[in-house]
């Protein structure tokens, strides 16, 4: 049985014996069957959980500070009488390579304001990407790959 399969039965039983069933109650139940997981690991054997859970954990505040940063600096734009709007195309080589890791980057980048991933070249090494504060393409696109991408591979592979 995976671990975080028994993560989650964990969590249940929790959620059983406080007699609450609500999401915070799984939460928690979540955190104490990690807990119990991690502290008997030897127990398990060695498994790719407990390195994917504080990689995951990193990547979800990452892309919530850069979806924060997004939404305030488009609202800055439009509550501003001056137009900031640069917008421009780029073309930004792809280092993931599954279809599943091409769709998840392609659709972050999506969410993030500001930005909108048009298309995947026909050999899927290019994403399209339309911006639209687009002041340098080089500092754009390295700050894709170098944050973005590089934690979604970090938490994919």
């Amino acid at each position: 049985m995976s671990q975080f399969l028994f993560n989650i039965l964990l969590a249940f039983a929790c959620m059983l014996l406080t007699g609450e069933s609500s999401a915070p109650s799984f939460i928690s139940g979540m955190v104490v069957g990690y807990l119990i997981l991690w502290m008997s690991r030897s127990a398990f054997g060695k498994d790719v959980y407990f390195s994917k859970i504080p990689r995951l954990t990193g990547f979800l505040l990452y892309f919530l500070k850069e979806l924060i940063l997004a939404n305030l600096r488009v609202a800055f734009d439009i509550l501003t009488p001056k137009n900031y709007l640069e917008p421009g195309i780029v073309e930004v080589p792809l280092d993931v390579k599954s279809d599943l890791e091409i769709t998840l980057f392609a659709n972050l980048v999506t969410l993030t304001p500001g930005t909108l991933s048009l298309d995947v070249s026909a050999d899927r090494k290019i994403l399209y990407v339309h911006v639209m504060y687009l002041q340098d393409e080089e500092h754009f696109m390295c700050e894709l790959k170098e944050g973005l991408e590089k934690r979604l591979i970090e938490v994919m592979r």
